[in-house]
């Protein structure tokens, strides 16, 4: 039996790592993003979020965006109603993630009061946060259901003939958090790509 791994010690492991540490990682899996471009538009509309948790850092993800000419949104929850966990994106108008005005939600992350929202298909990638991911393409967040909910109807589509896929969804991690196999639910949605400090893993 597939036994998911702890999200209190992964986050252990996260939070361990000194800024330098988390600086280099950051630097070398920016190294994949390259890998993303000929799978985007001109000008293409891309999720990323903010590290708060330990995460591999995120900026270097608004960096690509930038030079890439890309339009950068980050994630804001519960924007129709305290039940819905559809997430919307606002767009980030500043040039360092830290120098975004936020306010801490209170399920602990914290996120921008802009209020000119997308919803998910009206972007081209997302960047998903994780707290683990495997080698088939399967990821564990923090358990709130928000991403899987918020792209379930876009990978719905992406399963048809009949559309494209969109947006893309990959997650950006440090390698200690991929794992052989996670134990998956029918509304869990795959990645398309994985990046680590050491690698991109593309899906099927």
């Amino acid at each position: 039996m597939t036994n998911n791994p702890s999200r209190r010690e992964i986050n252990r492991q996260r939070r361990s790592l000194t800024e330098q540490q988390r600086r280099i990682s950051g630097s070398l899996a920016s190294r994949y993003l390259p890998n993303l471009t000929p799978r985007l538009p001109k000008g293409a509309k891309v999720a990323i979020y903010l590290d708060d948790f330990g995460e591999l850092p995120t900026q270097p993800l608004l960096k690509w965006c930038q030079r890439m000419g890309y339009k950068a949104y980050m994630p804001v929850i519960n924007t129709l109603g305290k039940n819905n966990k559809h997430i919307r994106f606002a767009p980030i108008e500043h040039t360092k993630l830290i120098n975004i005005p936020t306010v801490r939600h209170p399920f602990g992350m914290k996120e921008t009061k802009h209020r000119h929202l997308l919803k998910a298909d009206e972007l081209d990638l997302i960047i998903c946060p994780l707290v683990a991911a495997d080698e088939q393409g399967n990821r564990m967040g923090m358990g709130g259901g928000f991403y899987d909910t918020t792209l379930a109807k876009s990978y719905q589509y992406s399963s048809s003939k009949n559309h494209r896929k969109h947006p893309l969804r990959v997650g950006w991690c440090y390698e200690f958090q991929v794992v052989d196999q996670l134990k998956t639910q029918p509304w869990d949605v795959p990645l398309n790509a994985l990046i680590t400090p050491e690698k991109i893993r593309w899906f099927s």
